[in-house]
């Protein structure tokens, strides 16, 4: 934890709710990660407890639902969880009159490593110190199909001050093949951007979850490269992309954080001698975006595996030493930003085979990697050799002259 104190880690409900909080000049920031204990089989059960716990964790910063920013839910089978845990969201913020308030969830099928866990709930608000400086609107994304998850598509968009953000939830695609989906999907988002005023350059950050990536990984990047070059890109964002099972019939979705300061653009691309660009070898993403807002830096690290400074991929057929090398690629290019894991405030580590949690936990823990809110989920990767991936965000205060 940094010595000023402004960032903190508190656990309202031992075991399986985990917050961090950033005090930034204008706004309270928070993080929250609940998972499940599993004693309970029935994922109703499961929702019951983790809602709740996330309205007492917003109630003890004296915020509501109307503050969250994002929700994502990793469901260990999307079709059979899903309906059931909405209902019992619905029935819970209902309960507590907050219903008019809540932002549309993301969802998507990466199963939760905690044994007996039929999902993890990842939450982050943003809790403004003066409420006439703050707004937040829902939009709706034009769906591309009548699918669940086409018809909950649409974004938060956040004003604080004169900085505005949007986090959308899942954005899909259409077309006859995996290309033309990919393309579809990065167009339905260039949309929802242009109807809050934005484009995609002032996209940050996206997560891009694959039904298939041994199949249409390569789809996916060479329909990325084709659209960024349509829109001029050249500053890319921080981006994840592994596998995960949407809820609907569509091989891609595509979740984004885009942040848009009048007449300031204040983004580096983070870098590090121990990786390579992944453009390089045709993944067209940064490794890490600096983003010094209204209220804060934050460093946006991709997913990073275990990968070396020529792109290849280090250590396989050794779970151990990926996870070594993945965390020190990581600390690497936060430490080259005057960051290191006491920084952190949220993330996610996916698995090629969850049965190896037991291990990556005991090794996170024993490298400081822990603390913070980190889903902890099974996903295969974008290189089959791969065993593990890790994306975080860290959170700094404003150096003098970019507040």
């Amino acid at each position: 934890m940094r010595s000023e104190g402004r960032l903190a880690s508190l656990d309202p409900t031992p075991g399986s709710t985990i917050v961090r909080r950033f005090a930034g000049p204008v706004a309270t920031e928070l993080a929250i990660l609940h998972r499940p204990d599993g004693r309970s089989p029935d994922p109703a059960h499961q929702a019951e407890a983790a809602y709740r716990a996330l309205a007492a964790v917003l109630a003890a910063h004296a915020a509501s639902f109307g503050d969250l920013t994002c929700e994502t839910l990793f469901l260990r089978d999307v079709r059979r969880d899903l309906p059931l845990v909405l209902d019992v969201r619905t029935r819970v913020l209902a309960d507590l009159r907050q219903s008019a308030w809540s932002p549309s969830p993301s969802f998507i099928e990466q199963a939760p490593a905690a044994r007996g866990a039929r999902f993890e709930l990842s939450a982050s608000a943003v809790v403004p110190h003066r409420r006439d400086a703050w707004s937040v609107r829902d939009v709706r994304a034009a769906s591309t199909c009548g699918c669940r998850g086409c018809v909950r598509s649409g974004a938060r968009l956040v004003r604080l001050g004169d900085q505005t953000s949007l986090h959308t939830t899942n954005v899909h695609g259409a077309g006859a093949d995996p290309l033309e989906q990919a393309w579809s999907m990065f167009c339905a988002a260039e949309r929802l951007l242009e109807r809050v005023g934005m484009t995609f350059r002032d996209v940050v950050r996206t997560w891009i979850d694959v039904r298939d990536v041994d199949r249409d990984y390569d789809a996916l990047n060479r329909a990325r490269r084709a659209f960024f070059r349509r829109c001029g890109i050249e500053q890319r964002p921080a981006s994840t992309g592994v596998q995960g099972m949407p809820a609907g019939p569509h091989d891609f979705a595509l979740r984004l954080h885009a942040v848009k300061i009048p007449h300031r653009r204040d983004v580096t691309v983070m870098s590090t001698p121990l990786l390579n660009e992944a453009w390089s070898y045709g993944a067209d993403f940064s490794r890490g975006l600096r983003v010094a807002e209204r209220n804060k830096v934050a460093l946006h690290v991709s997913g990073t595996a275990s990968v070396d400074e020529a792109g290849r991929t280090a250590h396989v057929g050794s779970l151990e030493a990926q996870v070594d090398r993945m965390l020190q690629n990581v600390a690497s290019l936060l430490a080259r930003h005057g960051a290191g894991f006491a920084d952190l405030v949220s993330g996610v580590v996916y698995l090629r085979d969850r049965a190896d949690a037991p291990v990556v936990r005991s090794m996170l823990h024993d490298h400081g990697f822990d603390g913070f809110p980190c889903a902890l989920v099974e996903a295969a990767l974008c290189r089959p050799e791969l065993l593990c991936e890790g994306e975080v965000l860290a959170m700094l205060p404003l150096a003098a002259g970019e507040a």
